[in-house]
């Protein structure tokens, strides 16, 4: 979750004498965001993150306002449930009911440097946020471990925070400078990887997280992709993408798509059977080959985008279909 990630990195820069931390942790029906969101509002009045679509946060502000003056944690319920909240209350219109805890921070969390750590080298960490507890001292966020057993009325929100998301972009060209920029904007951990030193470069991709130069044979393995990775193969070279393609196939990733027509994808299925390469009904059926949704898309920019939504997609198995022809629940 990308807004963690920031919270998280601001409080390690620049402390959190003052802060507080509004985490929703329970919602009930229909609501904008989903249990974990998180807004912080620091001493000189810097808003970080959100836990709605913009409607609760300037009511939560003013009580964040108060919780830092008292240091006394708070649980705000929202109720939009019924069609008088357009009148009296916040305005949602989203039909649900939902929960957030208010804590002010202490100068050093006692979590900040685990979760810091833990984010930095890609590992999971267990927080527990107490909303509900005879102990008003528990009331806030934990880590996991460090909670021992507690009343069974205590009202605790269990969240594991998952290292970001990890992309890896086969291919420096042009048209893989936005698609990187889009997939760091929505808090993916991104990889750019080329045979050509003179591509895949930090000046042109500023905010890549990782650079990877070696011949295409090699490229996949020096990458050291993990089993729920993503990846696009984009170098536009068919030398290239041949061994690229025969390494990645084999691999656990959650995604992995090729730039370029359907007739070259096959061109390239096609010579890899002919060396020799086994090529499985469940390879053939991830490949997505041409990539990306078919939105129109023209531009590098649209196209980064057509590429994102389909990633998007597969990460929570969900068809891509308009939200107005879904017939369950937008949020399982």
């Amino acid at each position: 979750m990308k807004e963690l990630a920031v919270i998280v990195r601001h409080l390690t820069t620049q402390g959190a004498q003052g802060a507080v931390l509004a985490t929703l942790v329970t919602v009930e029906g229909s609501s904008y965001r989903r249990p974990g969101a998180r807004l912080l509002l620091t001493a000189n009045d810097q808003r970080l993150g959100s836990i709605s679509g913009g409607c609760l946060e300037e009511d939560v502000l003013v009580r964040a306002r108060a919780v830092a003056q008292s240091g006394r944690a708070e649980v705000v319920v929202y109720d939009t449930s019924s069609e008088n909240d357009l009148v009296w209350g916040v305005g949602l219109g989203c039909h649900g009911v939902v929960q957030v805890l208010l804590e002010k921070l202490p100068a050093q969390p006692a979590w900040l440097a685990t979760l810091t750590a833990n984010l930095a080298a890609r590992r999971p960490t267990a927080l527990s946020v107490v909303w509900r507890a005879t102990d008003p001292g528990l009331l806030g966020t934990h880590l996991a471990p460090t909670l021992s057993s507690l009343p069974a009325d205590t009202g605790i929100f269990r969240q594991t925070v998952e290292p970001p998301i990890s992309l890896v972009v086969f291919g420096a060209g042009d048209d893989a400078q936005p698609l990187v920029r889009l997939a760091k904007e929505i808090g993916w951990h991104v990889t750019v990887a080329d045979p050509r030193a003179a591509f895949a470069t930090a000046a042109r991709f500023p905010s890549a997280d990782a650079l990877v130069v070696g011949p295409a044979a090699g490229l996949v393995a020096r990458v050291g992709l993990g089993p729920g990775a993503l990846a696009v193969v984009m170098t536009h070279h068919y030398v290239h993408d041949v061994p690229l393609l025969r390494a990645l196939l084999t691999r656990p990733l959650v995604y992995l798509g090729l730039l370029g027509p359907k007739k070259r994808a096959e061109k390239i299925i096609t010579d890899l059977a002919a060396e020799g390469f086994v090529l499985t009904a469940a390879m053939r059926a991830g490949l997505h080959a041409p990539v990306g949704l078919d939105l129109g898309a023209e531009t590098p920019e649209e196209v980064a985008l057509a590429i994102l939504a389909e990633m998007q997609a597969a990460l929570t198995r969900r068809d891509a279909r308009p939200l107005r022809e879904r017939l369950r629940p937008i949020h399982e």
